[in-house]
């Protein structure tokens, strides 16, 4: 199922929540929409659900103007980030509840067979008859997608649903989500504002700030050419160096950096960690370590340049390094955007 947002609007009292918002969404596309609390991302998945109208544009289900349609006559399936189950009824009773009241009827067998099959599909065989409290909250949250699917929706809505777990169980239920989007191949809109998450999963990513889209494209185009200072910040880790551009050039006591694009004046300098290298001599930007952080994989290291300006990199975890030592920093790749 396409979905397809047209100049949407929404405002709460005096505040405007999205600024008129055109999308398009392929069926059978998973779309991330990521952007900081506050950047209208929540609102534009509700209004797709239906739980919020827009006060302005058009959100079609194909050729279907789906703009007025009631939430119930959707299609839609909907995960909530806190799972949302229903605690006094089992596991099976809660993938059941949605087919049991849809006003397509099925027989207590037809329900009993979806379940078993929706059980195997999440990898929890065997635990139907338990009840919330008593599994994990990963597990929880493979139910209330299960529940979701119960249904057979058009479009499978998903709003920071692993927000509530730790990191090493949000890793694994994002492969495994995946790999069920693969599997099933329906159109799946998702929300959050984990950066890491959204480029895992995503076919698209749609980065969103104060009600706006800023840029959207693969995972390989936002991360690789951000076109913005904010998309930059936001997408990861990032140093700043202040710069002045002329001719095209960014000028740094390292040398001059491409900048095209970039009108001449005050600009800035971002660099991502990995993209700095440091030695003790040579060419580069004479800095001095401030700290060292050791990390499973790596040593995270904090510098100043002789310009005041900060600097985080990551070197190897033998490099021998301690706060007080001087030494050059290299940039292998940066990006320039105007000043402010």
């Amino acid at each position: 199922m396409k979905i397809r947002l047209d100049n949407v609007v929404k405002t709460f009292d005096t505040f405007r929540a999205v600024h008129g918002v055109s999308l398009d969404i392929e069926s059978g596309e998973l779309v991330a929409l990521l952007g900081p609390s506050g950047s209208g991302k929540t609102t534009i998945l509700r209004m797709v659900a239906g739980l919020e109208y827009s006060d302005g544009g058009t959100i079609y289900f194909g050729e279907k103007n789906a703009t007025n349609i009631p939430v119930r006559d959707r299609g839609v399936g909907f995960v909530f980030q806190h799972y949302a189950l229903f605690p006094h009824m089992t596991i099976g009773e809660n993938i059941a509840f949605g087919m049991k009241v849809s006003k397509v009827r099925r027989s207590p067998d037809a329900i009993a067979k979806r379940v078993r099959d929706l059980l195997r599909l999440v990898k929890l065989e065997g635990l139907e008859d338990r009840f919330p409290a008593q599994i994990s909250g990963g597990q929880r949250q493979r139910v209330a997608l299960a529940r979701a699917l119960a249904v057979d929706p058009k479009v499978l809505l998903l709003d920071e649903p692993f927000g509530a777990l730790d990191a090493n169980v949000r890793r694994d239920l994002r492969r495994w989500l995946r790999e069920i989007h693969a599997e099933l191949g329906i159109t799946t809109l998702f929300v959050t504002h984990d950066q890491e998450e959204a480029l895992d999963l995503a076919d698209r990513v749609v980065i969103l700030n104060e009600g706006r889209i800023v840029q959207q494209g693969t995972p390989n185009e936002v991360c690789r050419a951000p076109n913005s200072a904010f998309v930059m910040r936001f997408l990861g880790d990032t140093n700043t160096l202040s710069t002045t551009v002329r001719a095209g050039k960014a000028l740094l006591p390292a040398g001059e950096i491409d900048a095209p694009g970039c009108a001449d004046g005050p600009a800035d300098v971002y660099v991502r960690p990995n993209d700095l290298d440091w030695a003790l001599d040579g060419a580069g930007i004479p800095a001095s370590v401030r700290q060292v952080l050791d990390r499973p994989g790596n040593r995270r290291v904090i510098a100043a340049t002789d310009q005041g300006d900060a600097l985080e990199f990551d070197v190897a975890p033998e490099t021998e390094v301690r706060a007080g030592d001087r030494g050059m920093v290299r940039i292998r790749r940066a990006r320039v955007f105007p000043a402010g």
